[in-house]
C-alpha cells in the first residue's frame, strides 16, 4: 500500500485535490454514495495516482496557482468559480486529473453497488453486454493496415 507520503503530492496538494474531487463529484443522500472525497475514495486516489502523477501534480499546481494560493481553502463559491474556470481548460493534465478520480470512484463497491452492479470482477462469471450497432465500426474497418505483422 502507498502512503500519502509517496505520492509526492505535498499536503497542500492533498487538500486541494480532495476538495476538488468533492467538488467534482459530491455525496448524494438520495443515491446513498459518498463522494470522490470519501476517506476510502480518496486514499485509493492517492494510491492510483502511478504514472499520471507527473500530470496530476502539474494539474494541481495549475489548479493552485488560479485560486490564488490554497484551492481547498476557498470559500464555497470561489471553489466553484475557481473548478469551473479550470475544468474548462481541458488541457491533457486536467483530463488525466479528471479520469484519475473518476476511474477510483466508479471502482468502489458502494458506488457500484448503487448502480445495481454486482462489485466483483467481470470474470470468471461475465458481464451481460447489449448489442450494439456494428456498423459504427465500419470506418475503422476501411482503414488501410496501421500495423506491421511480426515475423
Amino acid at each position: 500500500m502507498q502512503s500519502a507520503a509517496e505520492t509526492d503530492l505535498s499536503p497542500a496538494q492533498r487538500q486541494d485535490l480532495r476538495a476538488l474531487a468533492g467538488l467534482m463529484i459530491p455525496a448524494s443522500k438520495e443515491f446513498a454514495v459518498p463522494g470522490a472525497d470519501d476517506a476510502a475514495i480518496f486514499d485509493d486516489i492517492l494510491r492510483s495516482l502511478g504514472r499520471d502523477r507527473d500530470s496530476v501534480r502539474a494539474a494541481l499546481a495549475r489548479l493552485a496557482a488560479q485560486a490564488g494560493g490554497s484551492f481547498a481553502a476557498l470559500d464555497e463559491a470561489g471553489q466553484d468559480a475557481v473548478a469551473a474556470a479550470f475544468l474548462a481548460t481541458n488541457t491533457p493534465d486536467v483530463t488525466i486529473l479528471g479520469r484519475v478520480i473518476l476511474q477510483c470512484y466508479y471502482r468502489d463497491d458502494r458506488v457500484v453497488r448503487s448502480l445495481g452492479l454486482e462489485p466483483r470482477p467481470p470474470f470468471p462469471k461475465g458481464h451481460t453486454l447489449e448489442q450494439g450497432d456494428w456498423s459504427l465500426l465500419d470506418p475503422v474497418r476501411a482503414r488501410p493496415k496501421l500495423w506491421r505483422d511480426a515475423p
